[in-house]
């Protein structure tokens, strides 16, 4: 079956070779294993937000990694909270990809969290993939994890455990923001 996303949507997807590798194993060892290693968020007119290396991008979806899933149908959203969503995720083209992030998540699994590396991470200053996506989800005031994890807790592995739990139509959409902030 083809989804055929809507602004505001996430995928995730697959990174191939050494750096898929690296991010997978990083993924298992703190527990957030999945067969996915990115993600991105669309923002319309056929482009994608991401964050990659040489820091966030708008690009076309067509050059963008094939989705594995797409958070379509998973997530009830409004056509307000979608605004919202599109407009965060195109703030945040041009911030820098957040390397140490990887270690930082690492540090919070095995609950080592000085509060210079939460306050590190807590800064929207620098982000990696899922994190661009928690982001803009949560500057457009829409929570995906219940929890109140840092939005630089959050892992591709994260949200494939999430798009994997729900399934929500829109008649739940009032049960899921009682539940979910």
């Amino acid at each position: 079956m083809v989804t055929t996303p809507q602004p505001g949507d996430f995928a995730l997807t697959k990174i191939t070779g050494f750096t898929g590798a690296l991010i997978n194993a990083g993924q298992y060892l703190v527990g957030d294993g999945s067969p996915v290693q990115h993600a991105y968020v669309y923002v319309g007119d056929g482009q994608i937000v991401q964050a990659m290396p040489g820091g966030a991008e708008c690009i076309p979806l067509e050059e963008a990694s094939e989705p594995v899933i797409w958070s379509t149908g998973r997530i009830p959203l409004t056509d307000w909270d979608r605004q919202g969503i599109v407009f965060a995720a195109r703030c945040l083209v041009g911030t820098p990809y957040g390397f140490l992030d990887y270690a930082s998540i690492a540090l919070a699994h095995y609950h080592v969290r000085p509060r210079w590396v939460r306050d590190f991470v807590a800064d929207s200053g620098h982000l990696i993939c899922s994190q661009l996506v928690d982001e803009a989800y949560r500057r457009a005031e829409v929570q995906l994890f219940p929890d109140h994890r840092l939005p630089g807790d959050v892992t591709p592995g994260d949200l494939w455990k999430l798009l994997q739990h729900q399934r929500v139509t829109s008649t739940d959409r009032h049960l899921w923001r009682l539940a979910h902030g």
